[in-house]
Order: structure tokens, then sequence, then C-alpha cells
């Protein structure tokens, strides 16, 4: 159930699971609950059912509180003024086990075990990637040349020998991905033109790019309740950047998740040209379509499909949980990885 809760007609709004913050205000500890404040006005957070906190306004916070949040396991996502990812409060691992720790490292440092898992992750993609085309293409939508350029390239991706190859395979695939979306939106006033990240160029690598970040946020959510450690990643690589492991698996669920939301918020004009803003450091969306996205976003985590390898429908956030679980059965050699691919 979505529970909508607007101070003054705008502000915030609680989803089951996961807080969407978008006013300015202070979010603090009150014994054992959590409250939101604004000059409107104070709001209690019900512990117990949120898992993380995705933060979009200017919002406070304290030692106290972030020892509470800690306590109970919740994350919390920053995101800017243009709604890009910037961090993350990742409390004390919980569920971290020396031993997976140990292997996701030994497949790591091991370029072939390393290769093994990259390609796998990859192959998802560029599976539910062309889920995705084959989905319009029996719509009417002029995408055969694209889909089967792509078709095209995945035979090779078994060729690769180390994972810079690997990646630029995956550009390649994306590439041809990306020049299908104006056939697929078939809207002038959101043409891709090229993929653009900070700053996007246009409106529809806007949404691309908040999208994208969600998704890395969700992925790394789903990440803190396994065993896995976020930091060692296999198609990306393992340095300096915080964490690694999320982008990974989202390059898996953003065809099928972030790319069909847009895909769907377009072609029913729940997201126009008018709800953007076009200013000195680029294109930004504006906040009731940012409201928008995440509430149809929430919507779509919890649509249920039915699994067939497990027997009874499970949610798409799920699915994200359920890869996480076969990367550890093949880290611990009980089982090969296989990479989730839409049926449908």
């Amino acid at each position: 159930m979505l529970v909508l809760i607007f101070i003054n007609g705008r502000g915030w709004f609680y989803m089951k699971k996961t807080l969407y913050i978008f006013s300015n205000g202070e979010l603090s500890r009150k014994d054992n609950t959590l409250y939101f404040e604004t000059e409107e006005g104070r709001r209690f957070i019900p512990v117990e059912d949120t898992g993380e906190i995705m933060i979009f306004g200017e919002v406070d916070v304290n030692k106290k509180l972030l020892e509470f949040l800690s306590v109970k396991e919740i994350t919390l996502h920053f995101f800017n003024y243009h709604g890009y990812y910037m961090g993350s409060f990742y409390p004390r691992e919980h569920l971290n086990s020396g031993y997976m720790t140990l292997k996701q490292a030994e497949h790591y440092l091991d370029e072939e075990k390393r290769l093994v898992i990259a390609k796998e992750i990859v192959r998802g993609a560029a599976k539910n990637i062309r889920q995705v085309l084959k989905y319009y293409y029996g719509r009417e939508k002029d995408v055969g040349g694209k889909l089967n350029a792509i078709e095209n390239l995945m035979a090779p991706i078994e060729e690769c020998r180390d994972t810079s190859s690997l990646m630029a395979l995956e550009g390649n695939i994306r590439d041809h991905y990306y020049r299908a979306f104006d056939e697929i939106v078939d809207n002038p006033d959101f043409a891709f033109q090229e993929r653009s990240r900070r700053p996007p160029k246009n409106y529809l690598n806007t949404l691309i790019s908040f999208g994208n970040s969600l998704i890395y946020t969700i992925c790394l959510s789903e990440i803190y309740k396994t065993h896995l450690d976020p930091r060692i990643g296999y198609l990306h690589a393992t340095n300096f950047r915080r964490f690694t492991l999320n982008l990974d698996i989202a390059e898996i669920f953003k065809p099928i998740i972030v790319d069909r939301l847009i895909f769907t918020l377009l072609g029913k004009k729940m997201i126009t040209k008018e709800d953007f803003d076009r200013g000195t450091e680029g294109i930004m969306m504006k906040e009731k379509a940012r409201k928008c996205f995440v509430e149809n976003l929430d919507e779509k985590l919890k649509t249920t499909i039915n699994h067939r390898e497990i027997g009874r429908p499970v949610s798409y956030r799920r699915l994200i949980r359920l890869e996480l679980y076969k990367l550890e059965k093949h880290l611990m050699g009980e089982k090969e990885y296989q990479a989730f691919v839409a049926r449908w």
C-alpha cells in the first residue's frame, strides 16, 4: 500500500520500506522513533517499516540520529540539487563475513574468475536490453536494425580476454540500444541525440541519469542486506571509488526497470518538457517530476512476476536481492552464477 503524506501540499511522502524527502528540514531521533520537522510541522516516521531514506532536500542530521539509524540498520542516501546521487550513510555492516569478503577478493584478484562473473553481468544486461527491444518491435516500433546489431554483438562477449575489452563491447551494445530510444519514445521533445551525463544535455538524458542514480542506491541497499561487500565489484574496477558491486548489479536491471519506466512515463505523458528547468549548470527535473518518477518506480519495484525457478511470484525489488544471493553461491562454489533475464 502506498501512503502519501504532504505538508501544505508539498514536501515529503512516505512509501513503505523507502522514505523519500524532498523538502528542507531536520531529520531527528525522538526516543525510539524518527521524525521529520519543517516550518509547517513535525511528522513521525514508523522506524520498523523503514529500510532506507533518500534525501533530495536540504536536511539537517546529527550524530544521535546516525547512531540510531545504525542500530536500526537503515541506510541514508543523499542526492544533490539536480537529483544526482552524492553519497550514503552506510551503517555498520551487520551481515558481512570475513569468509565472504575473502571469496569476493579471491574472485576479483584472479583475472579468469573475475572475467567469468563480469561476462555474465554483461550477458545478462545485453539479454535484457534485447528483451526490451523485442517488446517494442512487437508493437511495431522500428527497432529491428538496432535489435540485430545488438544480437550480433552478444556473441563476442565470450571471446573477450580482459575486462577492458568487455567494457568496450558493453559500451557498443548500449550505444546501439540508446539509438533505439527515439523510435520507442516517438516524441521530438525527448530526442535522445547521444548519451550525456553531468550535466545531461537534454530532457531524456536527464531522466536516464536520475533513474540510474536511484537504481544504484536501491542495489546498494539490497547489498547491505546480504553478506556481500559493496566495495568489490567485477565488471566495474574496484579502486578508490566507494562502491562498485551495486553498479554491476544495476547493469542487469536498468533496462527492465528504469528504461521501461521512462518509456511508460513519457508514453502516458505523465512527465512532459514543462517538468524541467534549464539553468547554468544544465537541465534538471522539477520537484513534481521527481516525485512522479520515484512514486512510479516504487510501484514498479513492488510489482510481482511469476518466478519459474522458485515457483512463486516475487517483486522486482526481491529479484535484485535474489541476484545477490546467486552471486554469493557462485563465490562459495555452490552454483555457477547466471544473471537474471526477463521473459517478457
